[in-house]
């Protein structure tokens, strides 16, 4: 196959995906299985560029630019806290944990999604909001259902559930199989250690 869908993020620490895991459970138990597929634990990313579909000609550039803009970015850390929904808790499409991370992360991310469109990968209309995608609302979802969502995530008081130091951007293939997708790793680039 010559075209595959990808993406570009970077990895948590076991601390905190522990910490999102129990998150996740209590969401689970109040909004059940029904309203929202939830991701297991292994694809929870923080997405920095959805390319979609890349084909396996453009994948040395794509390590390129990865690799160009990791060099050019010192280590930095994020910090994992707080729940809620995008594109509003009212009209949920996808619950999200919060992500803060530094100027730095914003730079990368910039950087990446300005190469690679480039390369003919769109960039996204909307700006980036640094964040982790725990699940997606099934899309018949009944309006009650929608309701106990967002009544739900308003209740929930998820603080902050820790940091993850980010070392490397990963690129990572997706495969969409009938129980959900799978990941796969194919590259990984560290970032800088200081500042260049």
């Amino acid at each position: 196959m010559s075209v595959f869908r990808a993406f570009i993020a970077v990895d948590l620490s076991a601390e905190v995906l522990d910490r999102l895991a129990q998150v996740m459970e209590g969401l689970r138990e109040e909004i059940g299985d029904h309203a929202v597929r939830w991701l297991p634990l292994e694809n929870v990313h923080l997405t920095l560029k959805f390319l979609g579909d890349v084909s396996v000609s453009n994948v040395e550039r794509v390590k390129e630019i990865l690799r160009n803009s990791a060099s050019g970015h010192p280590l930095f850390a994020v910090s994992v806290g707080g729940v809620g929904a995008f594109p509003s808790l009212l009209r949920a499409r996808v619950v999200w944990a919060g992500v803060e991370g530094p100027p730095d992360l914003m730079s990368l991310q910039r950087m990446i999604d300005m190469e690679t469109a480039r390369l003919g990968y769109a960039s996204e209309d909307r700006p980036f909001k640094p964040h982790l995608t725990l699940g997606r609302v099934s899309r018949n979802v009944s309006s009650k259902e929608l309701q106990q969502i967002a009544q739900v995530l308003k209740n929930k008081k998820v603080g902050f559930l820790g940091v993850t130091q980010v070392a490397e951007v990963h690129l990572f293939r997706s495969d969409l199989q009938p129980n959900g997708a799978v990941y796969t790793r194919l590259y990984s680039t560290p970032l800088a250690e200081t500042h260049p």
